[in-house]
């Protein structure tokens, strides 16, 4: 019997390299989130010391290269800093050019194919990165989403997601889902995909006094993980989070 590939997963809303360390700086350093001001290298660079320690990493609020970011595309600096081979990212939402946001992928391991996928909501700006590595109905796919704010945008978010990963048994959806496992969104998507409710909820948001579990790393029933921890993602307003994952060997192939 072959043992299974392990693998070190992560998932950071970046907060485009903005500093946040408590509530009074989304007034105070709203500048920061559209000029290139602050030390948002300086974080880039510490982002990428705790990417590079993974395998495979999904970003929210990478910037895909605007004014805010001194046009650097954050997920190609990421993962030149942090030494991936590939990367990928997803644009979503942009302010006339000042500011953009975008979902990214970063990985030590070839994906066979990329594919972004727009997700509904009342507002458009949400999508969905989804990798896929292997072949067949067996491989390892890895979804990378930011969800909205609001309940019925999240509810038809989710089950878009879910038909897109509805039985696969390799399946992992990561990300800012701005929401706990309990609301009624969330059931709806494990009764409908063999994704499986983490065995402890470990809070990221706020950073600075994390209280709320609203950024996830959910893995199919063909899947086993171990040290599920938050760990600082620079000064971002989310504390990143990081597991181990148990993968079958023919999941890569």
């Amino acid at each position: 019997m072959v043992a299974p590939r392990r693998l070190r997963l992560l998932s950071a809303n970046i907060q485009a390299g903005s500093s946040t360390r408590g509530y009074h700086d989304y007034v105070a350093r709203s500048w920061s989130h559209v000029l290139p001001a602050g030390n948002k290298r300086g974080s880039l660079d510490a982002i990428a010391q705790l990417a590079g320690s993974h395998d495979i990493v999904g970003l929210n609020e990478s910037d895909p290269g605007s004014l805010r970011s001194g046009f650097t595309n954050q997920t190609h600096y990421l993962a030149q800093a942090g030494g991936f081979d590939y990367w990928s990212h997803q644009p979503n939402r942009s302010v006339g050019g000042v500011a953009s946001s975008a979902n990214g992928l970063l990985s030590k391991l070839e994906p066979r194919e990329v594919i972004d996928h727009p997700l509904p909501g009342r507002i458009a700006g949400r999508g969905v990165l989804m990798a896929n590595f292997g072949h067949g109905d067996d491989g390892l796919t890895i979804a990378i989403a930011h969800l909205s704010l609001g309940a019925a945008s999240r509810t038809s978010q989710l089950s878009f997601i879910a038909e897109l990963l509805h039985d696969h048994p390799h399946a992992v959806l990561m990300g800012d889902f701005n929401c706990s496992i309990d609301r009624p969104e969330m059931q709806a998507l494990f009764r409908q995909t063999r994704l499986q409710p983490p065995a402890c909820e470990v809070p990221t948001f706020p950073s600075w006094r994390p209280q709320r579990a609203i950024d996830h790393i959910l893995i199919g029933d063909g899947l086993r993980c171990t040290g599920t921890q938050a760990l600082a993602a620079a000064f971002s307003d989310h504390l990143a989070l990081s597991l181990e994952l148990d993968v079958p060997e023919v999941a890569l192939r």
